[in-house]
């Protein structure tokens, strides 16, 4: 379900985090940017609304990886009632916690794009979030010679970046589907 009003989203989104500062006796303020205004200007995201929160408790957001934001954008992506698949539209960010993270996934894209193509081999990321693997498809997509696929399962789950036409083959020497090691 696309949002369809941004301005009644961003009500919900402020009443649920009144309601979580208040009870949680979190020092946050937030701001809600919705509509165009909520760009990604890296273009790594497909955010639609936007929710920067800032505060003496702001660093409870970015513990453990900014477990607690992605915890906060998934409630709120709930209470708007979106489809998984929509989720991506709602972006929190704490202390440049997610922004500098966009940065640190773009540089590691150019790096491993290099890397990929002096070697011709492929280069396996470690394992991160749907979004963030998300965030590494789309730096890639400017690459016309290189791809990329997810690989793993569940939290294990991560990018490898190859040369396009790139064909892995086990010791055998049958050909594997990409890098999920099963044969065809």
């Amino acid at each position: 379900m696309p949002i369809d009003d941004y301005s009644a989203a961003a009500q919900k989104i402020a009443d649920l985090l009144k309601s979580l500062t208040h009870l949680g006796a979190l020092r946050l303020k937030f701001r809600i940017t919705a509509g165009p205004g909520a760009a990604d200007p890296a273009g790594l995201e497909a955010r639609e609304i936007y929710v920067e929160l800032a505060g003496p408790d702001a660093g409870l957001l970015t513990q453990r990886g900014g477990e607690l934001l992605r915890a906060l954008e998934h409630v709120a992506a709930k209470t708007l009632r979106l489809e998984n698949e929509e989720h991506d539209k709602i972006s929190f960010d704490a202390e440049n916690f997610k922004a500098l993270r966009a940065r640190e996934l773009k540089l590691a894209a150019e790096t491993a794009a290099e890397r990929v193509r002096s070697s011709g081999q492929p280069y396996s990321f470690a394992p991160m979030s749907s979004r963030e693997r998300r965030m590494l498809h789309l730096a890639f997509r400017g690459y016309s010679d290189l791809e990329t696929a997810s690989s793993g399962e569940g939290l294990h789950r991560f990018v490898v970046a190859y040369p396009k036409g790139y064909e892995h083959r086990d010791e055998g020497g049958s050909r594997q589907d990409r890098f999920s090691g099963r044969r065809r």
